[in-house]
C-alpha cells in the first residue's frame, strides 16, 4: 500500500457487480451487465477478478432482463439482443464451445473473431497518416474488448500487474443501437469528464520562447484587434532547457527566470485578462539538477550514474515525488492545466499511467476542474480530456483529414480532440487555407492554434491581409459566442454519454466511404456541418462545394436559406462563407460577455430560433472552473419554442439547480430567423407584463428584453399576419452573384445572362457560350460558364 492521497483511493465494494447478474461454474463466469453487454471469464483455477482495471472502473449495473436455459452440460443465456451458447467448463477459445448470436441478424461472435467490419477510431496523425485502433462501432453489431492483460487498480489508487492467466472479455452486442452501446461503455469505464468552460474558447500555442514582454505584446495585440482568446499554452521553452548530449532537454519544471522574472505575477496578469494558462511538460527524460527542487527529490529517489533521477511512472514513490515536489509548486503559481507532451506508441502503458495520475491528482482541489492536453494512450481516451492528434503539415491534405478524424473518434466515444489550426509545420502559408482552418476549428470540439518555431509561420490573425484578418476575427468571435451552446452539449456528453460530434454515417451508413460526403457531421444536437477542405476556383473566387443534407428541413446558419433534406446540393462559397446548417426548430443559445476574453456564463444572451417545428433546449451552466457542479451548484434552464406559422411563443425558465450560478439579471436578444415584423408582441416576466424592443434586421425579426431575473420565467409571444417567409435556396441566385462579381464588361454580362437563364437546351447554351469567345469573352470565362452549366444541369 502506498498513500498517494485520498483522491486516488478506490472503493472496491461499490464497483462489484450485481450478484443476481452472475452465472458461474467452476472455471467460467458470465456477468450480464446489460441486455447488450456481457463479461465472459474463464480461469483454470476458478479465481475470478473483481478489482477495477485500467479499462473497467464499474461493474455495478442494475440487473437487466435476461433468461437462462441450462442442463448439466449446456448453458444458454438470452437477452433481447443476443443468445450466448456455451458448453460448460470448456475453454472459451473454441467456437464449438462458445458462441454469441446477434438476434435479428446473421452475425455471430466467437473468440478470436476478426471483427473485420469494425470501423476503427483514430489515435494520432504520424508522418501525414492517421493511425487507427479498434473501435466500438461495427457493422457486425458487436465488438469485444479483451481486458485480460490490463493492470489492476489497487485500493490505494496505485497499479499492479494482472496475473490473470485465463480470459476476461467484455462483449458489446448492440445490433444498430450504437448510442446504447456507448452508454454501456461509459457505465463500465467511466463517463466523459466535463471540461472547464474556458476550454471551449480560442486556444493559443506556439513553439516559441515567449518572455514577459513578448507574452504581454501578444495579449495586447489580441486586445487591440478585439479578438477573443481564452487559453495560452506555453511550449517547452518556458522552463530551463540546457543543451546536453547534442540536444535541448525536454524535461524541466522550473521557470526560466531570464524569460519570466516573476512567474506568479505573469500568470496572475493573464488571469486578470480572462486568459487561462497551460504548460508543456515531459518528465520522461527524468529529473535533472536544473530544477530548484531537485535536491529535495533526491531525499526520496536515487540518481543514476549520470546524476539524473530516471523516469519511472510504474513506481508509486516516483509518482508521489513527481506530483508533490515538481507539479504542486507549479499549481501554487496558478497554472490551470498541463500538456503532457510524451508519446510512446510501443509502450503506451507508461503514457496511460502518467496521464491517469496527473489527471486524478488535479481532483485533490475541488476549485480547479481537472483537464489535460495529451496524446492518446489508446485506452479509455474519453476519461482524460483533451487529446492532441499530433503535428501536421501546413497543407490542404492535413485540413482534409480533420473532419473525418474527429467524426471517427466518436466510434470510441471520444469528443475532445484538438488539432493545430493552420497546420503545425512545413508547407506554404496561404490566406485561403488559413481561413478554412479557422472556420473548421470554429465548428470543431476544440479550437487550438499551433505552429513550430519560425517567424514565417503566421498564426496571428493580424499578420494576414485585411480581408483574411476580418474573416478570421468574425469566426473567432463567433466561437466565443457559441460557448453557451457548446457547454450545454458538453454537459449532455458528460451526463448522458451523448457525443458532441456525430458522423453522418451514423444516420446514413452508405456515407462512410462516400468521397464527397463522408466528412459531414452533426455538431451538437442542433447543427450540421459540411466542411470545406479544398481550394476555390480562382476565376469565380468561390469554392464549388457539393454536400448532402439529411432528412428534414434545414436552414443555412448564416443566411437562413432553406434546404429540404435527403437531397444533394451544389453551392458556391466565398472565403467568408461556410456551410453550417440548423435543422427546423433549432434553438441556438449564444452569449456575449462585456469582457472579450470572458468565458463565464454571460449576462447578455442571444438566442436564435429557426422556423418549422416546436422544440425545447436545456441550457446548462455552472461556474465552469470547479467541481462544485457535482454537489448541485449548477443551473439548468429550459428554453421552450412553441411554433405555429406567424405565431411564436418562447418560454425561458430555470428548471433545476441553484441561484447565484449565473448573473442575477440578464438581457435577452431573441432572434426569430426568416421572420418579418410581428404586429402583436406580449412579454411577461413571471406574471408581470413588461416592455420590450422589437425590430427587423435583414431576414430576421428580433425582440430585446432587458434586466430579467435569471431564475424568473420569461414568456414572449409574437404573432401577426404572414410574418414568416421562406427563402428557399436557388442555384440561379448563386450564379447571378458569380456573374455580378466577375471582371467582365457589363454588356457582355447581359449576353451571358440571356444565355444561362434562357429556356434553351443545355447543348445549345454551351454552343452559345463558346461563340461569345469570338466576341471578346476571355477563354477562362468561357471555361467557367461551361462548368457552371454542368452544375445547373445536374441540380
Amino acid at each position: 500500500m502506498y498513500n498517494l492521497g485520498e483522491h486516488f483511493k478506490v472503493d472496491y465494494e461499490s464497483i462489484k457487480p450485481n450478484k443476481e447478474s452472475i452465472v458461474q461454474g467452476k472455471n467460467y463466469r458470465f456477468t450480464i451487465l446489460s441486455e447488450r453487454l456481457i463479461r465472459i471469464e474463464y480461469r483454470e483455477n476458478g479465481l475470478f477478478l473483481d478489482a477495477p482495471t485500467q479499462l473497467v472502473i464499474n461493474r455495478n449495473f442494475s440487473k437487466p432482463n435476461f433468461n437462462i436455459k441450462q442442463d448439466r452440460n449446456y448453458l444458454e443465456i438470452n437477452t433481447n439482443y443476443f443468445k450466448l451458447s456455451y458448453r460448460k467448463e470448456q475453454r472459451i477459445n473454441n467456437s464449438k464451445n462458445l458462441k454469441v448470436e446477434v438476434l435479428n441478424s446473421n452475425s455471430v461472435w466467437y473468440y478470436n473473431h476478426v471483427e473485420a467490419k469494425n470501423y476503427g477510431a483514430p489515435i494520432i496523425i504520424q508522418n501525414g497518416k492517421i493511425e487507427n485502433t479498434k473501435s466500438l462501432y461495427s457493422l457486425d453489431g458487436f465488438v469485444s474488448i479483451d481486458d485480460s492483460q490490463s493492470k489492476i487498480i489497487n485500493e490505494d489508487g496505485t497499479f499492479s500487474d494482472n496475473d490473470f492467466t485465463g480470459y476476461d472479455i467484455y462483449l458489446f452486442v448492440y445490433l444498430n443501437d450504437f448510442y446504447l452501446c456507448l452508454k454501456d461503455y461509459f457505465n463500465l469505464t467511466g463517463y466523459p469528464s466535463l471540461i472547464p468552460r474556458f476550454a471551449l474558447g480560442n486556444w493559443w500555442s506556439r513553439n516559441k520562447d515567449y518572455n514577459d514582454l513578448t507574452l504581454k505584446e501578444l495579449v495586447d495585440n489580441f486586445k487591440k484587434y478585439d479578438i477573443p482568446i481564452s487559453i495560452i499554452l506555453l511550449d517547452k521553452d518556458w522552463h530551463i532547457r540546457p543543451y546536453i548530449n547534442k540536444k535541448y532537454l525536454a524535461t524541466g519544471f522550473t521557470f526560466n527566470k531570464q524569460l519570466f522574472k516573476a512567474p506568479y505575477e505573469m500568470i496572475s496578469y493573464l488571469h486578470t485578462q480572462g486568459i487561462r494558462i497551460g504548460l508543456n511538460i515531459d518528465p520522461t527524460e527524468g529529473f535533472y539538477d536544473i530544477d530548484e527542487y531537485f535536491e529535495q527529490a533526491k531525499k526520496y529517489l536515487a540518481v543514476d550514474e549520470k546524476g539524473v533521477i530516471p523516469y519511472n511512472v510504474l513506481e508509486p514513490r516516483w509518482v508521489d515525488v513527481y506530483l508533490k515536489i515538481f507539479i504542486h509548486p507549479l499549481d501554487a503559481l496558478g497554472v490551470d492545466f498541463y500538456w503532457l507532451d510524451s508519446y510512446n506508441y510501443k509502450n503506451n502503458l507508461q503514457d496511460f499511467l502518467l496521464k491517469h495520475y496527473q489527471f486524478y491528482d488535479m481532483e485533490r482541489n475541488y476549485k480547479r476542474r481537472p483537464m489535460l492536453l495529451s496524446y492518446s494512450s489508446n485506452l479509455v481516451q474519453h476519461r482524460y480530456p483533451v487529446l492532441y492528434a499530433g503535428k501536421t503539415t501546413v497543407s490542404w491534405e492535413s485540413l482534409k483529414q480533420i473532419p473525418k478524424y474527429n467524426a471517427n473518434a466518436t466510434n470510441n466515444g471520444v469528443s475532445w480532440w484538438s488539432h493545430d489550426i493552420g497546420g503545425y509545420f512545413k508547407g506554404i502559408e496561404d490566406n485561403e487555407l488559413y481561413i478554412r482552418y479557422v472556420q473548421l476549428g470554429t465548428f470543431s470540439p476544440i479550437l487550438k492554434f499551433g505552429a513550430d518555431k519560425g517567424k514565417y509561420y503566421k498564426r496571428e490573425p493580424w499578420r494576414w491581409s485585411v480581408k483574411t484578418q476580418g474573416i478570421v476575427k468574425s469566426f473567432l468571435e463567433l466561437r466565443h459566442k457559441l460557448i453557451p451552446y457548446l457547454y450545454s452539449e458538453a454537459y449532455k456528453y458528460t451526463k448522458d454519454g451523448i457525443p458532441v460530434l456525430k458522423p453522418i454515417y451514423y444516420v446514413v451508413p452508405d456515407m462512410y466511404d462516400d468521397l464527397l460526403y463522408s466528412d459531414e457531421y452533426y455538431f451538437g444536437s442542433q447543427l450540421f456541418v459540411c466542411p470545406i477542405t479544398k481550394k476555390k476556383d480562382h476565376v469565380m473566387d468561390r469554392v464549388v462545394h457539393r454536400f448532402y443534407m439529411p432528412e428534414g428541413i434545414w436552414y443555412d446558419f448564416f443566411t437562413g436559406q432553406k434546404y429540404p433534406g435527403n437531397n444533394n446540393y451544389v453551392a458556391f462559397y466565398k472565403d467568408q462563407n461556410y456551410p453550417v446548417f440548423a435543422k427546423a426548430g433549432s434553438i441556438i443559445p449564444l452569449g456575449i460577455n462585456d469582457s472579450i476574453n470572458d468565458t463565464n456564463p454571460p449576462k447578455n444572451m442571444e438566442i436564435h430560433f429557426f422556423p418549422g417545428i416546436s422544440n425545447e433546449y436545456l441550457l446548462y451552466e455552472d461556474d465552469g472552473l470547479s467541481s462544485l457542479y457535482k454537489k448541485g451548484f449548477y443551473l439548468l434552464t429550459k428554453i421552450e419554442y412553441n411554433y405555429m406559422p406567424s405565431n411564436y411563443t418562447v418560454i425561458i425558465r430555470a428548471l433545476e439547480g441553484k441561484s447565484g450560478i449565473v448573473p442575477e439579471y440578464r438581457n435577452y436578444k431573441l432572434v426569430f430567423r426568416n421572420a418579418k415584423q410581428a404586429s402583436d408582441i406580449v412579454v411577461y416576466d413571471n406574471k408581470q407584463q413588461i416592455d420590450c424592443k422589437s425590430y427587423v434586421s435583414g431576414p430576421d425579426f428580433i425582440v430585446e428584453i432587458e434586466n430579467v431575473k435569471s431564475i424568473n420565467q420569461l414568456t414572449v409571444n409574437c404573432k401577426g399576419k404572414d410574418i414568416e417567409f421562406d427563402p428557399t435556396r436557388l442555384i440561379n441566385d448563386d450564379i447571378e452573384g458569380i456573374l455580378g462579381d466577375l471582371q467582365i464588361e457589363t454588356t457582355m454580362k447581359e449576353k451571358i445572362d440571356e444565355i444561362i437563364f434562357s429556356n434553351l437546351p443545355i447543348k445549345k447554351k454551351r454552343i452559345a457560350i463558346r461563340k461569345l469567345g469570338n466576341k471578346g469573352l476571355e477563354k477562362k470565362f468561357v471555361k467557367l460558364f461551361l462548368r457552371l452549366l454542368e452544375y445547373i444541369s445536374t441540380v
